[in-house]
């Protein structure tokens, strides 16, 4: 019993066993119970070719079966190992909620709730969701401001949420000690759902549609064929398939290995309790609402007559399953659990009985304690996979049950209509890379579920794991100057601070301790000389004989003349910004290839496939040719037939050699397709090759021409070109260009020479005054010059028209770029929203992005991004708003922390580029004389 206290709970015998080994339905431990259908999962079908196979049987894969078949896709095939359910499906607690802190992954919970809602009526089958909906307390001042940070960020989304008093809350959780609550974050839609049912009713509804549910079918070997299927074999026979996805949970690793991937996965170990009976709980008239209690760190919820609660320890206390990655998942494991250890969870224990008291005399019935598999940053990984074709995962699920329905909906869309519905580039396999080790994944797991219920700040950094190998040549320079910042397993100063002031990590909803540091970094900009470490860019060389062609196909805009550089879009067919790159043009036929930090495995992946697998089909077969890196082996050349993303360096040192010549013999399919021609085109990724520093200012020129000897001038290096030079003796490819806006060059060396190379650059520039600046001063500097930013004003859910981006798009240019028509279309329709710029007097709160935007009491936008604008010392936005509403000076308000402010459109930019400012003023002078 509860009632005698925490503190003697471990010598109590449970009532109950706490299932160490519990062989029945999930809902023996929190629910009603399910039922299968025996004829179905005694299916004796086999089929010899399937369009898509999909590889595990818990709800993530029987989702995706349903969504494909549903939509009309022929010959789906699900293998499951064991069971459905078998893994962490069926001993879920099965909690549903509209809440996301991401913006798009909201999207992801609506779509599931939505379908589960109508799924019982659909298939017959009873999904036992019960939909009481959810509030999250907050007991310190801190949570307030974050359910105030949240709520502006959902307002223009069409879930339902609510911040409440405590006079609600009690009204509808009556068992509450409401001493500490101070307001509630309420979602009227969110429950809970039994995981074994829900998930055998996605499977009858796969086999309504047509798809075959296969199981007990272990996959025991994936083999890549030359022509981009897979042969998928298993006990009861081969299968070929046209795609295979990985679903299969915490046997994802292991399925990943059988493609030559190592997949950044480890399952975490998580308990809760399950209560008999409780009178005050029997006694309630209708059913509470699920509570998380955000300081005790647990999630609680009605059970029958009783209480379900789950903690989530800290991250020195919870236990992950090490063994696992180490050896493997022991063979047969499916539908078993860990003995429980309630000694983790003691406080966590107290804090649940002292908000809901009636727990301390509850008796505990089950411990439920099984794996659920975590990725480093704790968001699955879903989509086509880098380096490997027709291969894609929905793996790495912290959240299954809530992911599952949306999840299965968003593949789906991706796989039949050639591009996603949305963008979730927060969920991109591709994400991680050859930096993310096993103890990287380790300690980030372990931090991730640790942090499950902290704080959500903006401009939020976690430190476990870090640095990783991917380090400019500058950290050991820098990091004791500065704040860094992660971007892609890079560390990139993100302020600096100066003797005195105080350095340490204090997020904030409101302008915190680097406000007055970036401040002085954007006047050394403005005034002087700044240097910036841009190394986690990424860089791509390009070059062969087709290389203009195929660009010219890939972008928007024209291809830059030689020793010129453009801003570059790719669009996906529908016509949407799929990436933003900086293309310059070394020499004829050969390109540097700039894209931001994270994205060199997303800008040139999709788009390349797309020119041979796509809907079109408007080009042939393109051949790249690749360097593959083994160890401290020379690295060798294959010329490869691209189905997908082999557009990069694979670097594979930490893969066995049996994994990697299984990998290059995917590649053997060339010599059968070598003769039909194509693109001849080498693309090799340099990113971790090269480092990069920006010197901008306006005596950037003067510093830099202290130690060259080509000329730099205005008239002789002219903005938007690249050279080849030697700074002080050190080679660089310089490119006039900076996204400060002011005169300024990015210089991209070998990244062994970065420290050598800004010592020089610091040491000339002490008569200017030079000194550093960090990323946060850059992105105030961007925003004054309406510089977008990909990730924010653009990507897969908006169009380069409505961005404000036509003069990157030549409509007009002969070649039929990806998502020209659609662009005409959209043209022709004419546009409902469009980004614009908007000022704002705020008191010590700046926006950050996705707040929303309110004219006459109504919704109506959002913004994009947003910063302080230290030039005219206000609050500076980019934002959505409908076109009626995106005339200069129009006001609307800004919704920040609870708070509206008012804002006024202004003509962009509010400060001129340094190369307009220096145009105007030739031009005035012209006029004079």
């Amino acid at each position: 019993m509860l009632c005698l206290g925490a503190q003697r709970l471990r010598g109590l015998p449970l009532r109950g066993l706490p299932l160490s080994r519990c062989p029945g339905h999930p809902r023996s431990v929190s629910g009603l119970e399910g039922k299968d259908n025996p004829a179905s999962s005694a299916e004796t079908r086999w089929k010899e070719r399937a369009e898509t196979v999909i590889i595990g049987g818990g709800c993530i894969g029987v989702s995706l079966a349903y969504h494909l078949a549903k939509a009309g896709m022929k010959d789906v095939v699900l293998l499951e190992k064991s069971e459905l359910t078998a893994g962490s499906t069926w001993h879920a607690a099965g909690l549903t909620t509209y809440f996301h802190p991401g913006i798009n992954l909201k999207k992801i919970h609506y779509d599931s709730i939505k379908l589960y809602e109508k799924l019982e009526e659909e298939t017959g089958q009873v999904v036992g969701f019960h939909q009481p909906g959810s509030i999250r307390l907050a007991t310190t001042p801190v949570r307030v401001d974050e359910f105030k940070y949240q709520m502006t960020r959902t307002r223009w989304h069409a879930t339902e949420q609510y911040i409440i008093e405590p006079e609600k809350i009690q009204e509808m959780f009556p068992l509450l000690n409401m001493s500490k609550i101070l307001a509630g974050l309420y979602n009227p839609g969110d429950g809970h759902i039994d995981p074994y049912s829900l998930t055998m009713a996605l499977a009858a509804g796969a086999r309504k549609y047509g798809a075959l549910l296969k199981y007990p079918a272990p996959v025991i070997s994936l083999k890549a064929r030359s022509d981009g299927t897979w042969d998928v074999e298993t006990p009861q026979g081969l299968m070929r398939a046209n795609r295979i996805v990985n679903a299969a949970g915490f046997w994802a690793r292991e399925v990943g290995k059988m493609a030559g991937l190592e997949h950044p996965l480890i399952p975490v170990q998580h308990q809760y309790v399950v209560t008999s009976t409780i009178p005050e709980v029997k006694a309630l008239t209708r059913e509470l609402p699920v509570l998380r209690d955000l300081e005790g760190s647990y999630y609680l919820r009605q059970e029958r007559d009783g209480l379900l609660f789950g903690p989530y320890e800290s991250q020195e206390k919870m236990k992950l399953q090490d063994s696992w990655v180490a050896n493997g998942v022991p063979p047969g494991f499916g539908k078993e659990l860990f003995e429980s250890d309630l000694d983790r969870i003691m406080e966590h224990v107290e804090a649940a009985m002292e908000m809901v008291p009636v727990l301390k005399k509850a008796h505990i019935i089950n411990v439920v304690n099984g794996p659920i598999t975590y990725s480093p940053d704790i968001l699955p990984m879903v989509g086509p996979h880098q380096g490997v074709r027709n291969y894609w995962v929905a793996i790495g699920f912290g959240y299954g049950i809530i992911h599952a329905g949306g999840v299965g909906k968003y593949l789906s869309d991706w796989i039949l209509h050639g591009e996603p519905p949305f963008d979730l580039i927060e969920l991109d396999p591709n994400r991680y890379g050859k930096w993310t080790t096993t103890q990287y994944t380790e300690a980030k797991a372990r931090e991730s579920y640790g942090f499950n219920n902290i704080v959500g700040y903006p401009k939020e950094e976690r430190f476990a794991g870090r640095p990783t190998q991917r380090v400019s040549g500058l950290y050991k320079t820098l990091e004791s100057k500065c704040s860094m910042g992660f971007h892609a397993g890079w560390e990139q100063p993100h302020w600096f601070y100066k003797p005195g002031q105080d350095t340490a990590y204090r997020p904030s909803f409101r302008r915190t301790n680097w406000f007055e540091p970036v401040g002085s970094e954007y006047q050394q900009v403005m005034q002087r000389v700044g240097v910036i470490d841009l190394s986690p860019f990424g860089k791509f060389d390009i070059k062969g004989q087709d290389s203009i062609r195929l660009l010219d196909h890939l972008f928007a805009n024209v291809i830059p003349k030689v020793g010129f550089t453009n801003i570059s879009h790719m669009l996906t067919p529908k016509g949407r910004v799929y990436a933003e790159l900086t293309v310059s043009h070394q020499s004829p036929g050969e390109f540097l290839l700039i894209t931001g930090s994270g994205s060199e495995l997303h800008d040139l992946s999709v788009q390349v496939r797309k020119l041979r697998f796509g809907s079109q089909n408007v080009l042939k077969p393109v051949f790249l040719t690749l360097t593959l890196t083994v160890g401290n082996l020379p690295p060798c050349s294959c010329f490869v037939l691209s189905a997908r993303s082999w557009i990069q360096t694979v670097d594979l040192p930490s893969r066995s050699f049996a994994s990697i010549f299984s990998l290059l013999f995917s590649l053997l399919w060339i010599e059968e397709e070598a003769a039909k021609g194509g693109y001849n085109v080498e693309i090799k990724n340099i990113t971790d090759e090269l480092g990069v520093l920006g010197v901008a200012g306006p005596h950037a020129r003067k510093v830099l021409q202290k130690l060259t000897s080509e000329d730099l001038s205005d008239d002789v290096f002219k903005f938007l070109q690249t050279k080849s030079l030697k700074i002080s003796n050190i080679p660089v490819t310089a490119i006039r260009i900076s996204y400060t806006g002011e005169l300024g060059w990015e210089l991209y060396h070998r990244r062994e020479d970065s420290a050598a190379l800004y010592s020089i650059i610091m040491d000339a520039g002490q008569e200017e005054g030079i000194d550093n600046f960090g990323t946060y001063a850059m992105n105030a500097l961007r925003l004054e010059k309406a510089f977008r930013a990909w990730g924010s004003e653009m990507n897969c859910d908006t169009n380069p028209l409505e961005a404000g981006l036509e003069y990157f798009v030549k409509l007009n240019k002969p070649a039929d770029f990806i998502g020209k028509q659609a662009l005409k279309q959209i043209k022709a329709k004419g546009l409902k929203r469009r980004l614009v710029c908007l000022t704002l007097a705020t008191d010590d709160v700046d926006p950050e992005g996705n707040e929303s935007i309110w004219h006459n009491g109504k919704v109506v936008g959002n913004t994009t991004s947003g910063s302080y604008s230290y030039s005219i010392q206000k609050s500076l936005a980019f934002a959505y708003v409908p076109v009626e509403l995106s005339k200069v000076g129009q006001q609307v308000e800004v919704e920040l922390l609870g708070k509206h402010y008012p804002a006024v459109i202004i003509q962009e930019p509010l400060v001129l580029t340094e190369p307009t400012r220096n145009r105007l003023q030739k031009k005035s002078g012209k006029d004079k004389i």
